[in-house]
């Protein structure tokens, strides 16, 4: 948002409306190149100058502040015009494409032409070049893997150059390039992404099942179901001690069925039914009330259920299991973005103009000899206290997603299973959440205990801290780093503490601050002592330092 002629003066958000530390992102001005040609001259012109840039996405929904340039009087540059299909090779089953291009558009493009990327995130209003900064991926352990950037073989980045070179140049990376290994999870700190070419498949069928069971084996069961099924899932609510486990695998595309999928989570809603619901989860959240939370969290469940968590057989009605259509219908979705954007009648829930879902996310993944155990952990937390994680399954519970080991250098670097919990965030940034020291627990399980890695666009601040030696070869990512951008134009305080450059940390430490995750507590003032809420050890991860309620 800019103030000067919608090109000076700008303010960089992200689609929810605020970063984890709240701080106020600026920049002082944002250029929309529409062509190669335009990003070489808007790189050229800062490298020139000496100015920092960053690259912001159409929708940006990333959490940490990934699109914050060095200081106010950066540069944003934004792919929003970079969006088109540039080629598409039957022969060779590829697709050259701008970094700008939607998921959505690019699913629909590619079916265009009889072909299907074979993994995707779940939501469509992510960017090419954006799923390949963050890591984004979907669920499977089979072929090459969930990630999005395990399929690309040719990158296209334009980093800066010297004035003999005329301050910028695009580096054009193949297959068989170590640096493309670089290039494929980059944080935005290589330069900017022009163009991605991604490896295809003939289009294809699936057949989804979802079975709903007891949580009691669910720590037997995990390892052994994402090894049997192509794109297995779980939806854990661990409140109601329940697993819903997707049984997703290919069939023959003569197989009969033209089902979808819409995820309620990313259907648009109508804003009263946003702020209503909202209301609500304050309203248990201010009176301390989790057995309403568990009263509502069953209400959800139960129509997720009814409504085949989203499955149509027909893109209508739901009729019964199996549910089997084209993998461009079953992959991905997020329907919200087709509402009006200027009408706020019906929105994304998420849509910060309509004071509606808020919420925090804590995404690790863990390698997969360690998944039993961190189950079986979390449910003894749930059987200490029954209600204390029926927040999450507001959010449709704990997604469960499978990732397999990554040839890019900050990619997944083992066999591992996913772990993606949402859960409710104030917007008074020192009020601190009803059973708090819950979630922190099994935060610094995954995180500490367990060894995980968050998701590079997710997480909270303290998820990143020494994360970049869980990274083996985090030294030869830097070197690319460093030549790609010598001056660190690139680069800004957040990137720098995310890669551990000088030592730098991602923590916060100040009063309050392990209430939004931006400090593992150490004494009481960095939780809410006035509020009953001090710093103590977990009760099943016992080294942990957690902000509980002292009664």
């Amino acid at each position: 948002m800019c103030s000067s002629g919608n090109s000076s003066n700008c303010t960089v958000i992200n689609a929810y409306g605020t970063f984890p530390d709240r701080a106020t992102c600026r920049a002082a001005m944002v250029v929309y190149p529409s062509s190669e040609k335009e990003l070489i001259k808007a790189v050229a012109m800062a490298t020139q100058n000496k100015t920092k840039m960053k690259v912001a996405t159409k929708y940006s929904h990333s959490t940490p502040k990934l699109a914050c340039p060095g200081g106010e009087e950066g540069l944003i540059i934004s792919t929003r015009n970079l969006n088109r299909v540039l080629s598409v090779n039957s022969t060779s089953m590829t697709m050259t494409v701008e970094s700008g291009l939607v998921l959505k558009d690019f699913i629909a493009a590619a079916a265009t032409a009889g072909l299907a990327l074979p993994n995707a995130p779940y939501w469509w209003g992510l960017t090419i070049g954006g799923m390949l900064a963050t890591g984004a991926h979907g669920s499977t352990l089979i072929g090459k893997g969930s990630a999005v950037h395990d399929y690309v073989v040719a990158v296209r980045v334009v980093t800066p150059a010297s004035g003999d070179e005329g301050f910028a140049r695009v580096r054009s990376l193949e297959a068989g390039n170590p640096e493309l290994d670089a290039a494929k999870v980059s944080l935005g700190v290589l330069g900017v992404i022009s163009q991605v070419t991604l490896k295809m498949e003939p289009m294809f069928k699936r057949s989804i099942t979802y079975i709903e069971r007891n949580d009691s084996d669910l720590a037997v069961e995990v390892v052994d179901f994402g090894k049997k099924y192509e794109y297995a899932d779980i939806l854990w609510f661990p409140g109601r001690k329940k697993a819903v486990y997707r049984v997703d695998f290919r069939v023959p595309t003569n197989t009969t069925g033209d089902g979808r999928i819409d995820y309620f989570e990313s259907r648009s809603t109508p804003a009263l039914t946003n702020v209503a619901s909202r209301l609500a989860e304050e309203t248990f959240e201010a009176t301390n009330n989790a057995i309403g939370k568990c009263i509502n969290s069953e209400i959800i469940i139960n129509a997720l259920s009814t409504s085949a968590y989203g499955l149509t057989n027909n893109g209508v009605l739901f009729t019964g299991y199996p549910v089997i259509g084209f993998q461009n219908k079953l992959q991905s979705s997020g329907s919200c973005l087709d509402s009006n954007e200027d009408n706020l009648t019906t929105t994304c829930p998420w849509d910060p103009r309509v004071r509606g879902a808020f919420f925090m996310q804590s995404t690790f993944t863990i390698a997969l000899p360690k998944v039993k155990d961190f189950i079986r952990d979390v449910q003894k937390l749930r059987d200490m206290n029954p209600n204390a994680l029926c927040g999450v399954e507001l959010y449709g519970g704990i997604l469960i997603r499978y990732m397999k080991a990554s040839t890019a250098w900050l990619g997944e670097q083992e066999d591992s299973v996913n772990f993606d919990i949402t859960y409710y965030r104030s917007h008074d940034p020192k009020s601190p959440r009803l059973h708090e020291d819950i979630f922190e627990e099994i935060e610094q399980m995954l995180s500490t205990k367990y060894g995980g890695l968050p998701h590079w666009g997710k997480d909270r601040n303290l998820a990143y801290d020494g994360v970049s030696k869980k990274y083996a070869k985090i030294g030869e990512f830097l070197k690319v780093k460093e030549a790609y951008d010598p001056h660190g134009l690139f680069s800004s305080e957040w990137s720098d503490q995310v890669l551990g450059i000088q030592g730098k940390r991602t923590s916060v430490v100040r009063e309050g601050c392990a209430l939004e995750g931006l400090c593992v507590c150490s004494e009481d003032s960095h939780c809410s002592p006035a509020k009953g809420y001090f710093c103590r050890p977990g009760k099943v991860y016992t080294d942990a330092r957690v902000c509980s309620k002292v009664k």
